[in-house]
């Protein structure tokens, strides 16, 4: 889902423990943002985000650590 649709100017945003600290693979995470889990590049924070519903969100991040998404 684009980002268009949800204001996102007062989300709180923290890197993901993912992200390393050497400016690679930086990902952001906002919190409070009711029903929607918006993801952004670290990199480009006036950038586009992608906004994941909030029930998709778990599963998502469990499939990842899992491997059974493509890399």
């Amino acid at each position: 889902m684009a980002s268009s649709g949800i204001d996102l100017s007062a989300a709180t945003w923290r890197k993901s423990s993912y992200s390393n600290g050497t400016g690679g693979d930086c990902v952001e995470v906002a919190d409070g943002v009711a029903g929607f889990v918006p993801v952004r590049d670290s990199k480009r924070p006036h950038g586009p985000a992608v906004v994941v519903a909030a029930g998709a969100w778990g599963p998502f991040v469990r499939a990842l650590k899992a491997g059974e998404l493509p890399g």
